[in-house]
């Protein structure tokens, strides 16, 4: 007699009972680093489950832990309205603005007393998470603080964000504020992965973070190791704790995952001696931090605080000055750039900066080596601008040793042997070889980037090992690449293979589909980047237009891909049609006319042309009567709600035009956080600045 099939109610409490365990396990694992089964055990029950799924579609629902990982990639990203607005965070570097603060804060609150909670500040991206019913339904992005992005699908994806709440009294609504963030043991590995196929390593936690939300597909998230830390909320219905520090008790007994880290501070004293204790200890956190945010702990007087139009009373942000490091410089070697730039980078004595080993930094150009006097064997200051990019700021003139070597710039380029010359008037050594093999590599790299071409997985590795086996030498080549040649392609001993090279020719064929803009700015034309590129293609719709506007005498130099000499000399040959264009001026008409009549730049539009490369783009319209019509804008600093190249876009779309540099026929200027010399000069021009919220309340999401 056979063995009868269970009954469908006992299949459903079991399914039941999987999942519960294995939310109580990814608590333990994600949450609280303290594991309690082995992964092989764990992977037995999440197989139980998928395959009683499986049997049951109809038991299967979107809480599961099957379900973190959709099967589909979205359309595209819902804007939605924070219920309550996602203030930025006032900054300070220093003690004695802590202690204005804290003034402040006793002012305000009429002597009533009060205490602070201090946590590290993790360099990450804000978003916020909704529950109903203990139920994840929501995740958005920060974006202007009023509306984000659903990024639903892709937090589901971040293995330690509760899909379903646990523990008692769990309010009906639930909006939790936090930041996700790679850690730096998952980040690295993943950057590890790349490299090892060629692809581009992403160059820190929270750019990759922000571009891993923004995934359309949530299957290229899975794997990557992303994080999520709470540190604030915006509606709780019913709310029944008085204090920050009681919520986060809260939190964790509900299974979201807060910091270790949280300190209380009875008083500013307390505070500034903690901030002082963890200027470095924070550097061996596992996520990346760059400062310490300081709250008021009870509710009742972080309401009678309040806030201004952009932040509120009751925190600050104590940000860490960038650490620096004093090492030796035993050496300079140089880089040439797709335009035959020469760089010196320095080579010193491995030091600790920022929690990572430094062995090399920028030195920028010959000018800066000349200004900071530096020799070989100086000992010099490093630091990491933005904690990121390391480089020397300054040399401890008195340790400088007897016999220290002056560096000189290079006469022949570095890596070809050919003539290196320095710009008139300018501070750039150049290679003038236009075969030299580092050029032609770096220009491939330019021209796959993801401002032009945007072909991912032909990264560094991957064109050099291309461009060295003689597969590649003009960007051309790429769209003829084949199975044959690329599936038995060798990097450092290891073969592309057939599923990474599939996935490679793939891409490559969809970058035929990139507009005009995308097109020009990739062929690395001097002094023409991507928003000149996008003024040329919407004013002439055609690769050809523009090479009609610039029939001129062929010019002596006929480099495939470089300009050559200063394009200044031959002003006289721009197009006059180039210059009629608002924001094309002399100097990228006299490049465009130099690439577009000679016969190496004739050559290379027209063999990506003849290969299917798009070379048009629809004209754009009259916008007399859009909002920024004949509004000249410059872009400075960091903005919360959108990137460079977003807003760039909005503005176009508004009819206005973006402008590098500040003038006196510049409108305004929008200034986001650290703006620098460009906010400077507008001032001194009398150029109104314009903030991020401004632009909004004036001209729209």
């Amino acid at each position: 007699m056979s063995e009868s099939a269970p009954s469908p109610d006992s299949v459903a409490a079991r399914i039941e009972a999987l999942r519960e365990e294995i939310r109580a396990h990814d608590v333990q694992y994600y949450t609280d680093a303290q594991p309690t089964i082995s992964d092989k055990k764990y992977d037995q029950l999440m197989e139980e489950l998928l395959a009683l799924e499986a049997e049951h579609p109809d038991l299967i629902t979107d809480d599961s832990p099957t379900q973190r990982v959709g099967g589909e990639p979205i359309d595209g990203f819902v804007h939605v309205r924070h219920t309550v607005p996602m203030l930025s965070i006032d900054n300070t570097y220093d003690e004695a603005q802590l202690r204005e603060f804290d003034s402040r804060i006793t002012k305000l609150l009429e002597g009533e007393a009060y205490s602070y909670v201090a946590d590290p500040k993790i360099d990450g991206v804000a978003i916020s998470l909704r529950y109903e019913r203990g139920k994840l339904i929501l995740a958005a992005t920060r974006g202007d603080g009023l509306t984000g992005d659903d990024v639903t699908h892709t937090a589901k994806t971040i293995r330690n964000i509760p899909l379903n709440l646990s523990g008692d009294d769990i309010p009906e609504v639930l909006e939790i504020r936090g930041e996700a963030c790679w850690p730096w043991k998952a980040f690295n590995k993943f950057n590890a992965q790349r490299e090892a196929v060629g692809e581009p390593q992403f160059a820190n936690p929270r750019n990759a973070t922000a571009g891993t939300l923004k995934q359309l597909d949530p299957r290229n998230v899975q794997g990557r190791g992303l994080s999520f830390i709470a540190h604030g909320f915006g509606v709780i219905e019913p709310m029944s704790a008085k204090s920050y520090s009681e919520l986060l008790d809260q939190f964790k007994a509900w299974g979201i995952p807060v910091s270790d880290y949280w300190t209380p501070c009875q008083d500013i004293d307390a505070v500034i001696d903690h901030v002082n204790k963890w200027s470095e200890k924070r550097l061996e956190l596992p996520y990346e931090t760059d400062g310490m945010v300081i709250k008021i702990d009870r509710f009742s007087q972080r309401e009678a605080l309040g806030s201004t139009s952009r932040y509120p009373r009751w925190l600050i942000a104590y940000k860490y000055e960038a650490q620096q490091a004093e090492t030796v410089l035993l050496g300079v070697d140089f880089q040439v750039g797709k335009l035959g730039t020469i760089t010196p980078r320095a080579v010193m004595e491995p030091v600790q900066l920022s929690g990572t080993t430094v062995q090399h930094a920028s030195l920028h150009n010959f000018d800066q080596i000349e200004r900071l006097d530096i020799r070989i064997g100086d000992t010099v200051i490093v630091q990491k601008a933005g904690e990121i990019i390391p480089q020397v700021v300054s040399v401890v003139t008195e340790k400088r040793p007897k016999g220290a070597k002056r560096i000189a710039p290079p006469e022949t380029c570095p890596v070809c042997d050919g003539q290196a010359v320095r710009d008139e008037g300018g501070v750039y050594v150049r290679c003038i070889n236009p075969s030299c093999p580092a050029q032609i590599k770096e220009r491939l790299i330019y021209f796959v980037g993801r401002n032009q071409m945007d072909i991912e997985g032909a990264g560094q590795i991957v064109i050099e090992t291309l461009v060295e086996q003689g597969l590649v030498h003009t960007f051309a080549d790429l769209y003829r690449l084949s199975e044959e040649t690329l599936f038995p392609l060798k990097m450092n001993d290891r073969s592309l293979g057939e599923k990474n090279a599939t996935k490679l020719l793939q891409r490559i064929e969809k970058s035929k589909n990139q507009p005009l803009s995308r097109v020009l700015a990739a062929l690395n034309i001097r002094h023409v980047g991507g928003t000149s590129a996008e003024l040329l293609a919407e004013h002439f719709g055609s690769m050809e237009a523009i090479s009609d506007a610039c029939q001129k005498p062929v010019l002596e130099d006929e480099s495939l891909f470089d300009m050559g000499e200063d394009a200044q000399q031959n002003k006289s040959n721009a197009g006059e049609q180039l210059l009629e264009i608002d924001g094309i001026g002399p100097e990228i008409a006299a490049s465009l006319c130099q690439f577009f009549t000679s016969d190496s730049g004739r050559k290379t539009w027209h063999a990506l042309r003849d290969a299917g490369v798009n070379t048009t783009q629809p004209k754009r319209e009259s916008s007399g009567e859009s909002p920024l019509a004949k509004h000249t804008i410059v872009v400075t600093g960091t903005l919360d709600r959108f990137t460079r190249s977003e807003i760039q876009a909005r503005i176009k779309s508004l009819g206005g035009k973006v402008s590098s540099s500040v003038s006196k026929k510049t409108d305004f200027v929008l200034v986001g956080e650290s703006p620098g010399s460009k906010a400077e000069k507008a001032t001194k021009l009398g150029v109104p600045l314009l903030d991020e919220a401004t632009f909004i309340e004036q001209f729209g999401k």
